[in-house]
């Protein structure tokens, strides 16, 4: 039976060295005109923090065919490649940013990926806090995406004398989408007054709601040839998830070109959706990323 453990809520920071001369954490040093990239989030961004953390098997992606493409090893990303913070980092010249718990780690002069899968949105909400009190002042937001059409969704299995959702296995579960949208109206909201509140606050919000629900309802527009099944899992859709054979079981199927497929597993995108939901946060119109997008973060003061 497929669960209910895929809700994204993700937070990009850009620290500027022009806001905080010389430094952007206290135990940073921040060269002149440098903009690291700190990274908060579920397991839409997680670099690998839950490799190192007592989560279950189903909470982590350390194992084959996780990364099997992009590094040729399992990173802890859930994906066979690379996920969004990966893009963003390579357009503004940064180097890959590793995830904060990496044994070893004690450099975050290029920035420092906090995201872990299964956190939730209060927490990120206030880490992002947090880091605006210690300077950061650049910020990018994804909206939820229509979580109640992406494959681990459609698949679930109510309770037994339950009736959570009204729609039927394989159709999308209404109540989820409307959550999503009702959020997704208030953060945008929430963001504009933030950004007249905080003295130097600046964003730039992603629409991933309408561009997910673009790639699940024509894949082929998008170059893709499947929308609803994914590439790794088993059951209908493959979108139970065992991808791996760790998670609910052993036995599974993995497909052979993830890039035909717009979720990897299912809850998570496959490296090619996450690139071109990059390329849209990056160099997007305002119908698709705004107030700016994020080169126009990364370019200015």
């Amino acid at each position: 039976m497929a669960t209910l453990r895929f809700c994204y809520i993700s937070v990009l920071v850009f620290c500027a060295s022009l806001v905080i001369p010389g430094s952007c954490l206290d135990h940073f040093s921040v060269q002149k005109g440098h903009k690291p990239l700190f990274v908060f989030g579920d397991s839409l961004f997680d670099a690998g923090n839950n490799n190192y953390i007592n989560t279950p098997k189903t909470a982590q992606a350390n194992f084959w065919p996780y990364g099997e493409t992009y590094f040729g090893y399992a990173t802890g990303r859930y994906t066979y490649g690379r996920q969004i913070p990966d893009f963003i980092a390579q357009y503004s010249n940064l180097p890959l940013i590793p995830p904060y718990l990496q044994p070893g780690l004690d450099d975050y002069v290029y920035g420092v990926n906090f995201a872990s899968g299964g956190s939730g949105a209060l927490n990120e909400s206030h880490q992002g806090l947090e880091i605006y009190k210690k300077g950061g002042r650049k910020f990018g937001f994804l909206s939820l995406g229509p979580i109640g059409c992406h494959p681990a969704l459609l698949i679930f299995q109510q309770p037994a004398g339950k009736t959570i959702f009204q729609q039927p296995a394989g159709t999308c579960r209404e109540k989820l989408t409307e959550m999503a949208q009702i959020h997704n109206k208030e953060i945008s909201e929430a963001l504009h007054a933030l950004e007249i509140k905080l003295k130097g606050f600046r964003y730039s919000y992603f629409d991933f709601y309408t561009s997910m629900s673009e790639r699940l309802n024509n894949p082929t527009k998008y170059g893709f040839k499947e929308g609803k099944k994914v590439c790794c899992g088993s059951g209908l859709y493959r979108a139970i998830n065992k991808c791996g054979g760790k998670g609910q079981g052993t036995e599974y199927e993995l497909c052979d070109n993830p890039s035909e497929y717009v979720f990897f597993d299912g809850g998570h995108p496959t490296e090619r959706t996450n690139q071109q939901f990059s390329k849209l946060m990056w160099s997007g119109n305002s119908n698709v990323t705004w107030p700016c997008n994020f080169r126009e973060q990364f370019g200015s003061p």
